[in-house]
């Protein structure tokens, strides 16, 4: 093994566990580990939700059907349907269509509700009717050809491919992301940061205790060694107490997050995966605080030696 290989000893001559530092040390990591927390789960959240966009709107389109102008409702409606068949019939022979499917009255109507509230019926209504577009995998779709072939089918047709207002919410999500992904950078720097100030004053603190292990023989690497595992110790501490403040904080915020109308933000989620990401932060920070401090010390001591 090299004489410079990082471990952690298992001896301690230095009196570090009464070290001034240590309660700063652990406050500072554990308000990072939650600040890292709950800004991750959002970053990994809105990567889930452009996922589920990508996969449940871009592959699918909306036909809209006006609904006829005849004075009489009855026959306002069967022209209405009469218009949304011939638009059907056309979208079933397109072979990138997988499926198309009108909307039933009851769906209309929960469409509607937010407006108008509880009672409605559809029939009494000159509402558009909406055919939902299931578009096969990969399929390449000319938006204009099919615009002009319902528009021959039946003039009461329009086309909703979607694309243009949710281009402008992935461009916001990934605004937020950059963002967020900014302040975990900030983050990381701030505690990194914090590592090497109270090593430091750590280091200033023990400056005689230091200068005697050297006369006995102690390397830098020793010395390097006890901080790099109290220094691990304390952010790992540290980290746990922040990671049980922000995991109650997660799902506070997707409380909220469910109670949004609509349906988008309810899209977005955490997996498996990303809650194990976020559960090991602790260890995470407990590793970057050792190599700050092994190195911080390495350096440290070189100067001061």
């Amino acid at each position: 093994m090299s004489k410079n290989t990082v471990f952690i000893a298992r001896h301690e001559e230095l009196p570090l566990k009464g070290d001034s530092t240590s309660l700063f040390l652990q406050i500072m990591v554990a308000i990072a580990v939650f600040l890292f927390a709950v800004t991750l789960s959002g970053v990994l959240s809105i990567n889930s939700m452009l996922y589920n966009w990508n996969e449940s709107i871009l592959g699918s389109l909306t036909v809209q059907i006006m609904p006829s102008t005849n004075i009489d409702p009855d026959k306002a409606l069967a022209e209405t349907l009469e218009h949304q068949n011939k638009a059907l019939e056309l979208l079933k022979s397109l072979n990138y269509v997988e499926k198309a499917a009108p909307l039933t009255d009851k769906q209309l109507e929960k469409l509607i509700q937010p407006w108008l509230g509880d009672g409605i019926e559809i029939k009494d209504l000159p509402v558009p009717r909406i055919i939902d577009v299931k578009l096969k995998p990969h399929a390449d779709v000319d938006f204009m050809d099919l615009a002009y072939s319902l528009s021959k089918a039946t003039p009461m047709a329009s086309v909703d491919n979607h694309k243009l207002w949710l281009n402008k919410l992935i461009q916001f999500a990934d605004g937020i992301k950059i963002l967020a992904l900014s302040i975990l950078a900030l983050v990381i720097m701030i505690t990194s940061g914090a590592i090497f100030y109270t090593t430091q004053t750590s280091l200033g603190l023990h400056r005689y205790t230091i200068e005697i292990l050297h006369l006995m023989g102690a390397k830098d690497t020793y010395v390097a060694q006890q901080y790099a595992k109290r220094s691990a110790i304390l952010a790992f501490q540290g980290g746990i107490i922040g990671l049980l403040l922000a995991v109650p904080t997660i799902f506070g915020i997707a409380s909220l997050a469910q109670q949004i109308e609509g349906g988008i933000i309810s899209e977005a989620s955490l997996s498996s995966l990303d809650w194990l990401v976020i559960i090991g932060l602790p260890v995470f920070a407990g590793i970057i605080a050792m190599l700050t401090a092994y190195y911080t010390v390495k350096q440290t001591l070189q100067k001061m030696m």
